[in-house]
């Protein structure tokens, strides 16, 4: 019998973040540095038959919910029909997607008939100009047409994440929250995380306190009941609004006493952790021949170094290494 995804503190881990590709067709300066892109070589990522065998093993120890990210996950060759198989696991409760939106409105018709009916998108700010800075891309419009057209086709909740940069889009956040006035959507405001050596580094992070208190100036926030399948968000609605907003507190208030997630990197790695280096290789026994239980075994070791909360915000902070770019949004 297969054991459960339970950890030393008691945490249920019912959530799997997948990432299928280290490659983006963007160049965000919280993300990827410039002078460092890399990308897996063909053999180095895991194939679309081994992400299932291990998602198959996941889903067996109790995982319910899976997200599937990048990189950019739908610039990846033959994505949908990869996600129609992974939504026809029994006992898979949810599937969700990340994307950067430069794709998505191309490929939204497969993904609702492969299955997925949530989708996040990443998006920092409605400027255009501001847009390219931030992406190093001029693909503003065609984001914001994509989540129109997932909007109009009925995907919901419609998820947008921005990630809080001081001097960049704090301008921008009440903006921002006001589309939750008009649209359905969620809007997710993220703390800055230092991962990596990405280019962008405020002096003073942009932090969910700060960031409430602009938001107050266009309206009560109001707290949303949180739902068995909810992620780390703070959940909040204006009054009257079709949306909702959300903060995710990962540097002023973490939230790891709960965190019920791993992660599986494209190169074939079980991360316990976003904000921690630790990881253990299961590429290497899937392509060896390991059994089913063989591979719960390495779900089981990478739970066991999972820790009780990260340590970026203390006062002696340990640095991440890995790029986000590497690990999946």
């Amino acid at each position: 019998m297969i054991s459960r995804l339970i950890d030393s503190y008691n945490r249920h881990l019912n959530y799997l973040r997948i990432s299928i590709t280290d490659w983006c067709n963007l160049r965000c300066i919280y993300c990827q540095p410039p002078d460092q892109i890399t990308k897996l070589g063909h053999d180095d990522i895991l194939r679309y038959e081994e992400i299932l065998r291990i998602a198959r093993v996941a889903v067996a120890m109790g995982i319910t919910k899976i997200r599937v990210t990048g990189g950019e996950p739908l610039i990846r060759k033959g994505v949908t029909g990869f996600l129609k198989e992974l939504a026809a696991l029994k006992g898979l409760q949810d599937l969700s997607l990340t994307t950067n939106g430069v794709p998505l409105a191309n490929n939204l018709a497969a993904l609702r008939d492969a299955g997925v009916h949530r989708i996040n998108v990443s998006l920092d700010t409605l400027d255009r100009k501001k847009f390219h800075e931030i992406t190093g891309r001029d693909q503003f419009e065609r984001v914001w047409k994509g989540i129109l057209k997932a909007h109009n086709m009925g995907f919901q909740p419609l998820k947008i994440n921005a990630v809080a940069l001081r001097g960049i889009n704090e301008d921008e956040l009440c903006d921002l929250a006001r589309l939750s006035y008009e649209y359905p959507f969620h809007i997710r405001f993220i703390e800055h995380m230092p991962i990596g050596t990405a280019e962008f580094g405020a002096t003073v992070p942009l932090l969910t306190p700060e960031i409430k208190t602009r938001l107050e100036s266009i309206g009560n926030l109001i707290p949303v009941s949180r739902s068995q399948q909810d992620g780390p968000a703070q959940r909040y609605r204006f009054e009257g609004a079709k949306g909702e907003v959300g903060f995710i507190s990962a540097m002023s208030r973490h939230f790891c006493n709960r965190c019920n997630r791993l992660r599986l990197t494209a190169a074939g790695n079980l991360r316990p952790c976003l904000l921690s280096d630790y990881e253990i290789d299961i590429k290497t026994a899937l392509r060896q021949g390991a059994s089913e239980e063989a591979l719960a075994e390495i779900f089981l070791t990478a739970i066991r170094h999972k820790p009780s909360d990260h340590h970026l915000a203390t006062r002696h902070p340990q640095a991440v290494g890995g790029q986000m770019s590497k690990i999946g949004g």
